[in-house]
């Protein structure tokens, strides 16, 4: 396995001008799997149905949803786990934090074992 990826100049977050100016490596993404293409990528390799592994993969994505709308960790196996995070102003006092202070919630996703298995594993080419 290889990603592909190239170079791209930043500037510092937050300064105005953009700042000192430096490289970074960018992955450059190639294709995309939707759950339908990966509803028939799994029917290629097992015994049940894609009706029923659409039934299953749109269900998880419900039930993910409700949980993490709930504020609980969603874990996916091997895959990873899912958790709501927030971001916040920071105030002085410990009773002056409530949900004013939010500014915005996201979901973040930790990779499981094999996932990180690969990323040691995967070698990077430039383009």
């Amino acid at each position: 396995m290889s990603i592909k990826f190239k170079a791209i100049q930043k500037g510092e977050p937050g300064v105005i001008g953009g700042g000192e100016k430096k490289w970074y490596a960018s992955p450059v993404l190639d294709g995309e799997m939707s759950l339908e293409k990966m509803t028939k990528s799994i029917e290629k390799i097992c015994t049940v149905s894609g009706a029923d592994i659409r039934a299953v993969l749109y269900a998880m994505v419900d039930v993910s949803i409700e949980e993490l709308g709930e504020g609980s960790i969603v874990r996916l196996g091997e895959l990873g786990s899912l958790r709501p995070t927030l971001k916040s102003k920071g105030v002085a006092q410990k009773a002056d934090v409530d949900r004013s202070v939010i500014k915005s919630a996201n979901v973040l996703f930790t990779p499981g074992t094999r996932i990180k298995e690969m990323l040691s594993a995967t070698k990077f080419n430039k383009i």
